[in-house]
């Protein structure tokens, strides 16, 4: 019987978070201690190493998700513990778990099997409190938006026209929309509101995309959070909070260390969902790893229609960062799921089915070749997997020419994906000619177009009177010349989540843009995403325990 992630977690003796600074030169003088295993970086390590050249930086992505699972985590970690086994220094900068869907559907994220990063249960739970401070600060605006309209509304702020919502790091459909300020006067002007899940929060956005705590604090007063009755925008610095906000993030934009099990370095700092944000770990973590280490091994949320898309057109872009290669993460179940095989068949061997799914993975192996990358396919294995499959999925990418390795991190750990790091290696030290897939400079539509036709297969976008009234007002506003962030379901190349595979002639719907004005971007929401999600009928939760003695069960 397999061991859950948990349990494996669990079971490893963690080194002092010191000794595995120490292994990438980093003094106890830049660290911040919670507890022995997770510290805090200092912004002043980057400063003093920024004139250091750049190691290499390697993208994991995937396919389009599916309930079967693809493990990008899991591979992130195991790749970078292989590389490590293979003498070159290694580091990973991944994303923090967000508490809602920990208690939801998806449950931890901080890989899987033998490739973990622990303290599993710290990293999925509280952490070092950075979403906690998220949080505090984008409610802190808020609150004094609200007062500032109940003691005179000196701003002359329309009360019908407020783009800020309040937030939580939970998945609450009920506080999708909410009435505020009900009751007595003292209670605050009565108006319309709702929430965000924490990590849809522009908050989040900027604490991953600021340079520096100045930059943050200037990022921060940037933020969009209502019109007045003139239809002018209002900023956050128009409240004058911008500083109180960049004191509350003044610890949260401090990158987190911690360790793999085979104890290497791990930078886990910031979580922005990718179907609804930017899905990148700070740009902070990121240079960091570049300055520190040889190999830089990231990933971005979801699959390469989102994710990826938002890495190489977003952060790459505003952050000057030139990555070498590619790693696209698949498995045979979800392959199959992908060729129409229903979850509680995949067990099942289906060569056809799964050979059918293949078009997922090629349409993201074409998303990635647009950007002018080398990439190699890593199929994640799972034991469930058949021979006839492994060999009909190895001869496919012989076939189309696409370079592939068999990834078995979760049973081996870093020794599961030697292969595929020997292959990372070569293909990082070929020139490339990344490029992002649009010029910023275009029309919003032209950008949205863009993206859904290369990125998606696409034949082209809708937009929907209100969201053509909202660009006609952005265009005057001057906001038109940003990237693009893409709101949309992860699970299909579509805008719908029960559409699988690689469909052809259909068309993405854009509902509504929101302008991330600290953040640098636009976002364009389509179909039916939401910004709060909400709990299955069953919650990961039910499932959770702890004992008298603090063991803790049913994580993930």
């Amino acid at each position: 019987m397999f061991k859950t992630d948990l349990e494996i977690a669990q079971e490893c003796e963690m080194e002092c978070i010191r000794n595995v600074a120490a292994k990438i030169g980093v003094e106890e003088k830049d660290l911040e201690y919670y507890g022995n295993y997770k510290a805090k970086v200092s912004l002043d390590l980057l400063n003093r190493n920024k004139d250091k050249e750049d190691g290499k930086l390697i993208l994991v992505t995937a396919i389009n998700p599916t309930k079967a699972g693809e493990g990008k985590s899991t591979t992130t970690v195991g790749l970078g513990d292989a590389l490590n086994r293979l003498g070159k220094k290694t580091m990973i900068a991944l994303r923090e778990p967000s508490l809602g869907p920990v208690f939801g559907l998806k449950g931890g994220a901080a890989g899987g099997g033998y490739a973990q990063v622990v303290p599993m249960e710290d990293i999925n739970l509280h952490f070092t409190g950075d979403m906690h401070a998220i949080t505090t600060a984008n409610n802190l605006i808020s609150a004094c938006l609200d007062n500032h309209i109940h003691q005179g509304n000196e701003l002359d702020i329309d009360i019908e026209h407020i783009t800020w919502k309040r937030c939580l790091d939970m998945n609450d459909r009920t506080l999708r929309n909410i009435n505020i300020g009900q009751g007595a006067k003292a209670n605050g002007v009565e108006r319309h509101d709702g929430f965000n899940i924490t990590v849809a929060s522009e908050v989040m956005a900027v604490l991953c995309l600021a340079s520096s705590l100045t930059d943050l604090k200037e990022r921060l007063g940037r933020m969009l959070i209502a019109y007045n009755t003139k239809n002018e925008p209002i900023y956050v610095k128009d409240l004058g909070i911008e500083g109180a906000l960049a004191m509350v993030l003044k610890d949260a934009i401090k990158p987190n260390m911690v360790q793999t099990l085979e104890h290497n370095p791990v930078l886990i700092h910031g979580g922005p969902f990718a179907n609804i944000a930017h899905g990148c770990n700070s740009l902070l973590a990121t240079k960091t790893c570049l300055k520190l280490s040889d190999y830089t091994i990231t990933e971005a949320g979801f699959g390469a229609d989102l994710g990826a898309e938002k890495f190489l057109d977003i952060k790459c872009r505003l952050g000057g960062l030139k990555p070498n290669a590619v790693v696209i993460v698949a498995t045979i179940r979800a392959l199959k799921q992908h060729g129409n095989v229903a979850y509680e068949d995949l067990k099942e061997e289906n060569v056809e089915a799964m050979l059918a799914g293949c078009e997922n993975l090629a349409k993201h192996i074409d998303t990635i070749k647009q950007f002018g990358l080398p990439y190699i396919v890593a199929i994640n294995e799972f034991a469930t997997d058949t021979p006839n499959e492994v060999k009909a999925l190895e001869e496919w990418c012989k076939e189309h020419h696409h370079p592939m390795s068999l990834s078995q991190v979760w049973a081996k750990g870093g020794e599961g994906a030697i292969d595929l790091a020997n292959q990372l290696i070569g293909l990082c030290n070929q020139e490339n000619t990344y490029a992002p897939l649009y010029d910023v400079n275009d029309t919003i539509e032209n950008k949205i177009n863009i993206i859904a036709k290369k990125a998606y297969g696409a034949d082209g976008v809708d937009f929907t009177d209100e969201a053509k009234e909202q660009i006609a007002l952005y265009n005057k506003l001057g906001w038109d010349k940003m990237p693009i962030c893409m709101a949309k379901t992860q699970m299909s190349l579509t805008d719908d989540g029960k559409v699988f595979g690689a469909p052809k002639g259909f068309r993405i719907t854009v509902r509504e843009l929101n302008p991330s004005l600290g953040a640098g971007f636009m976002v364009a929401l389509t179909g039916k995403v939401l910004t709060m999600p909400g709990l299955p009928k069953v919650p990961a939760a039910n499932k959770m325990d702890i004992t008298e003695d603090g063991h803790i069960t049913g994580l993930f």
